[in-house]
């Protein structure tokens, strides 16, 4: 129950062009970029969970550019 009323405040960093394309269906659905985003997480979860770790694959780098 504490994770549906839980409302934390997180900064999350998104590429300009993204976040114009965030903002734009935000403002043709009336809703908030915080509503899209949690939508889009929720369809999108049971995809990402299939990408491996990058703990996974030896020698891979992450989106950060550090090698692990």
């Amino acid at each position: 129950m504490a994770g549906s009323t839980d409302k934390r405040k997180q900064s999350l960093y998104f590429p300009e062009e993204m976040l114009k394309e965030i903002q734009e269906e935000a403002n043709r659905q009336d809703r908030s970029l915080s509503w899209i985003v949690q939508k889009a997480w929720k369809i999108a979860r049971p995809e990402i969970k299939k990408y491996p770790s990058v703990n996974e694959i030896p020698g891979e780098e992450d989106e950060r550019g550090s090698q692990e």
